[in-house]
């Protein structure tokens, strides 16, 4: 009888455990996914100057990286807005960017943006992803550049700079 009750325990542990990701909504799930996947520790303004503004969470970076050959590089704003976030792109097109680095303008993400590893989240996943973004209040924040690799940037950015 022991032996019954404690399986019975353990089983029902392990099934209310799972209760609040089956409970959770396709854009609860997908907030928790920007949270875990760090989104806002490059794409929130001030983020790189040590004052995140979380007043703005994902409305992009006014700090770029350089990436030796390619420029510089700013963390755009994913927010919905129209005019300087995500606005105009549909839910898969966020996923196609989140998941390969390819923009719907055909232009390819910098590799800084871990898309090879975003590369596997689930159908699911990448869905409640986009829902969330979308989901979002729409900020308005234009972001610097991208610059070229000959271009003078506008703003500020952080770079690689190796021992000599």
């Amino acid at each position: 009888m022991r032996q019954i009750v404690w399986t019975a325990f353990i089983m029902g542990g392990i099934l209310m455990s799972g209760l609040p990701a089956v409970a959770q909504t396709q854009t609860q799930r997908g907030e928790y996914l920007v949270t875990i996947m760090d989104c806002t520790g490059c794409h929130t303004p001030g983020t790189f100057l040590g004052k995140p503004d979380m007043q703005r969470p994902l409305a992009g970076s006014e700090v770029g990286f350089q990436i030796p050959g390619l420029g510089i590089f700013y963390p755009p704003n994913l927010t919905p807005d129209a005019e300087t976030g995500l606005g105009k792109w549909s839910e898969d097109d966020i996923i196609k960017a989140v998941r390969t680095g390819v923009r719907p303008d055909g232009r390819q993400l910098v590799p800084i943006m871990p898309y090879h590893s975003y590369g596997n989240l689930t159908d699911a996943d990448a869905k409640a992803l986009a829902r969330y973004l979308k989901s979002m209040k729409p900020v308005r924040n234009q972001v610097p550049g991208p610059f070229g690799p000959n271009e003078k940037p506008t703003a500020a950015y952080l770079t690689v700079v190796m021992p000599q």
